[in-house]
């Protein structure tokens, strides 16, 4: 009976951890609070805050802290208390607060770059995005937003004390991204899918060459390649040795030195610092109890226990890759300097005419080899011209030539009939000569000055 009541305590007492657990009832102490001891206003806020985070009060503290950071803007405890209102959000939790978080480390990141909190604040963020992780097998945005966030601890902060937490944690993100990958690529082996599963397979160990299960895809992408005929041959043997040589302590590495023999290629030697590392991993293996595999399989997060501690994670993205089987043209494309393999280019330039162009800089371009203007193809004649606007302007200057000719015609003969009515006056008082002709002008003197103007 006794041993009953104490069993029946003794899950009583786990189910109320597991709830205080769950409700946050112990709450962690502050890390980093200021303990200069005055009785300044905005150190005196500033501790109130400090106690509401530590007690749970978390809108309380921020409430604090923004009357303190807009009444003494210039207060020393400024970065602080910004960074105090990111730490409360981080630490109230859930789907907005994590949001909150972020953008408050962000922030602080943005104002305080050199202070040594920032180097904090980064690493916060990558865990924000580290305790969402699902498995492998489902959503990995989380996985992939962590893999970056975690990355920007190592390139912006090398030498902070959080850059060991950074790499660890991102093996084990990577850890899962290969885990994923290796999936896929193993559905396709087993069903003789040979050109995808040893595209995906052999991708997975060139972008994360620390996957616990490198071994494992190196084996089934050279299993695949030795089926897809004699032309692959040498890339199989390729995947064999790769095996050998920087994964010696994996379970399949005995089957790749037979199927070495087989292929008839030689054994290559195991690299020492791959060996050392497999040591070192073999060595730091995180061993779980029974209590600890059971909360492993109720958690949502990866499976990351065989994450390598050993080895410089890959930093940067992976590369597309298209399986074997996939027929590459033979022409090629090439655009603005790139050459492409029959796929053309999505690439567009544009540039602006110069004024130095060479209709600008040389004015008979239009000219052709012989010096005359621009020609038909088709004919070799000169291009048509504007021949109405030529005859318009042709007769126009006909029309005005033959006017002044009517007009100077028309004042010859005025002075011609004035002349003709003067001679009769003249002729009857004028004496005849000894030869009996008159001294009246000839009348052919007209006749010869109407004729000039015909002409």
């Amino acid at each position: 009976m006794n041993f009953f009541l104490l069993r029946s305590g003794r899950k009583a007492l786990l189910a109320l951890t597991a709830a205080c657990l769950a409700t946050s009832c112990f709450h962690k102490k502050y890390e980093t609070p200021i303990t200069k001891n005055t009785q300044q206003p905005d150190k005196v806020l500033f501790d109130q805050a400090i106690k509401d985070i530590e007690k749970g009060r978390y809108e309380t503290a921020r409430i604090s802290l923004q009357t303190m950071m807009s009444t003494y803007e210039s207060s020393e405890y400024m970065a602080k208390a910004k960074l105090a209102v990111a730490d409360s959000w981080y630490r109230e939790g859930g789907a907005n607060g994590l949001a909150q978080a972020e953008a408050e480390y962000k922030d602080f990141i943005l104002f305080y770059p050199n202070m040594e909190e920032a180097a904090e604040a980064q690493n916060r963020v990558c865990d924000i995005h580290y305790k969402q992780m699902d498995k492998s097998d489902r959503d990995w945005t989380q996985t992939l937003r962590a893999e970056e966030e975690c990355r920007q601890v190592l390139v912006q902060f090398p030498n902070s004390k959080f850059a060991p937490q950074a790499a660890q944690k991102l093996r084990e993100i990577q850890e899962s991204l290969a885990e994923h990958e290796f999936v896929v690529g193993n559905f396709y082996w087993r069903r003789d899918m040979n050109p995808a599963a040893a595209n995906r397979l052999n991708a997975v160990v060139d972008q994360y060459p620390l996957y616990s299960k490198a071994g494992e895809a190196l084996y089934e992408a050279g299993d695949a390649y030795s089926k897809m005929g004699p032309r692959f041959r040498k890339t199989a043997g390729e995947m064999f040795a790769r095996i050998v040589r920087e994964y010696p302590l994996d379970p399949r590495a005995d089957d790749a030195k037979k199927r070495l023999e087989d292929l008839e290629m030689p054994v290559p030697q195991p690299d020492q610092a791959a060996l050392q590392r497999e040591k070192y991993n073999m060595e730091n293996y995180r061993h779980h109890s029974l209590f600890g595999k059971a909360m492993g399989l109720m958690s949502s997060g990866p499976d990351v226990d065989h994450a390598a501690h050993m080895g410089q994670p890959t930093m940067t993205d992976p590369k597309k890759t298209i399986p074997a089987s996939v027929p590459v043209p033979n022409n090629t494309e090439t655009s603005g300097g790139n050459t492409g393999t029959g796929t053309g280019t999505t690439e567009v330039s544009a540039s602006t005419v110069g004024i130095n162009s060479a209709l600008d800089s040389s004015p008979d371009a239009r000219k052709t080899e012989n010096g005359g203007t621009a020609t038909n193809a088709a004919a070799n004649q000169p291009l048509p011209t504007n021949r109405d606007a030529e005859l318009k302007k042709l007769r126009a200057q006909q029309a005005k030539k033959q006017a002044k000719l009517e007009k100077k015609k028309k004042k010859e003969q005025d002075k011609q009939g004035a002349s003709a009515n003067a001679t009769p006056a003249t002729g009857s008082s004028s004496p005849a000569n000894g030869t009996g002709n008159s001294t009246t002008p000839s009348t052919t003197q007209p006749s010869s000055q109407q004729s000039a103007p015909q002409q």
